[in-house]
């Protein structure tokens, strides 16, 4: 269950880390729709970072290095592929203030991306954002056969040499749920959290 706050046409970068500190972010209806509504779970989808699980024909697959895998170098790139509607979806949340705003984290340093290129050619990616030891994944795409999983071990992966803990993934899919993605209640959500922003982490 979500709970929706008044909408707005702009995100102040200072007020969107704001709202993630509270354990709040943003969506938006369509990619069309200029209005922003703000969203806090009863239930929040996480991945336990010691918890994470990488079914057995994805092994196979990493082994074979399939793509590169590059961290920040195209933020435009990922998210208008995020954007993109797809065969899974129709629409997108990803509207103009929202990705204006995530820009300009991005810009600050509070979002990140995990890419995979083949080719030279973008084929899949995630981009989330962080604050304190947590990262709050946003959204992924494939343009080739599990280039999206592929960045999330990579970016499991990341986050444990860096010496984050928390790993938000809002919601809970069954595509998630293969790699370890579990459902906390909002008041154990944001005591992890909290443990969370007392120390810093560095993508």
């Amino acid at each position: 269950m979500t709970r929706p706050y008044a909408p707005g046409y702009h995100i102040p970068p200072d007020l969107l880390l704001r709202a993630y500190a509270t354990g709040v972010f943003p969506m938006a209806e369509h990619a069309d729709d200029q209005e922003v509504f703000w969203v806090r779970p009863e239930m929040r989808g996480i991945i336990p970072l010691d918890g994470f699980h990488v079914p057995r024909s994805l092994k196979k697959i990493l082994r074979r290095e399939p793509y590169e895998i590059r961290y920040d170098s195209d933020f435009t790139g990922v998210i208008d592929a995020c954007a993109e509607p797809g065969p899974e979806r129709q629409d997108t949340w990803i509207n103009p203030p929202i990705r204006e705003a995530y820009t300009a984290l991005f810009e600050r340093g509070h979002c990140h991306t995990v890419e995979a290129w083949h080719d030279d050619r973008l084929v899949g990616g995630l981009y989330g954002v962080t604050l304190g030891r947590a990262f709050f994944g946003e959204s992924m795409f494939s343009r080739e056969p599990n280039a999206s999983k592929i960045c999330l071990v990579h970016l499991v992966e990341r986050l444990n040499e860096r010496g984050f803990i928390l790993l938000d993934t809002q919601f809970t899919t069954p595509h998630l749920k293969r790699f370890g993605a579990i459902e906390v209640p909002r008041q154990r959500y944001e005591q992890l959290l909290a443990e969370a922003l007392e120390e810093s982490a560095i993508f």
